[in-house]
């Protein structure tokens, strides 16, 4: 049971550590979709590395310009930066079960997260979302229209596409249950 303010629940969670599962899928594969869904049904946290990221770009920080210079151009921004917003996003949380949606995007990143926040977090499984590349494209310029992303452009969604083949899908070759045969 868990009273109306949480603090039964916040009491439980003491000295338990952060339950951890990555999200993964090419750009506009469902990734937020998805994990909006488990946030609804199963009480997790969602935290996105890009929006992370979006927000941190947008609070003037001296990473900001960087961040947006990576972005647009579809490249994967330095390991310390992402892995350092994630873990202070976690910080910050109580529920101690996330979900973390678009993370790790290279071997970099799940070096630097191994490095510094796996030894504090159980890590539980990937969640692999496969998408044909002609449906994620559709999604992201139908996106593209409303979301004021600048991302969300043909140029860019191709650069994704590409440094999501190249960088990220090896990363899954680190992680035994989502090896192909």
């Amino acid at each position: 049971t868990v009273t109306s303010d949480g603090t039964r629940w916040k009491r439980s969670m003491q000295g338990v550590r952060p339950r951890v599962a990555f999200v993964l899928g090419g750009p506009g594969s469902g990734k937020g979709t998805m994990c909006a869904n488990l946030v609804r049904d199963f009480g997790v946290v969602h935290l996105s590395a890009g929006d992370l990221l979006r927000a941190e770009r947008a609070s003037g920080s001296s990473n900001g310009e960087m961040i947006d210079h990576m972005i647009k151009e579809g490249k994967i921004v330095p390991s310390e930066v992402t892995v350092g917003l994630l873990e202070a996003a976690m910080a910050k949380n109580e529920t101690k079960r996330f979900l973390i949606d678009g993370f790790p995007r290279n071997f970099e990143n799940n070096s630097a997260w191994e490095t510094q926040v796996g030894p504090k977090v159980d890590f539980a499984f990937v969640l692999m979302l496969e998408c044909p590349e002609s449906v994620m494209e559709s999604r992201l310029l139908k996106r593209g229209e409303t979301s004021g992303r600048g991302d969300d452009n043909i140029e860019s969604i191709r650069k994704r596409f590409n440094t999501y083949i190249n960088e990220s899908m090896p990363v899954l070759e680190y992680y035994p249950a989502c090896k192909r045969s």
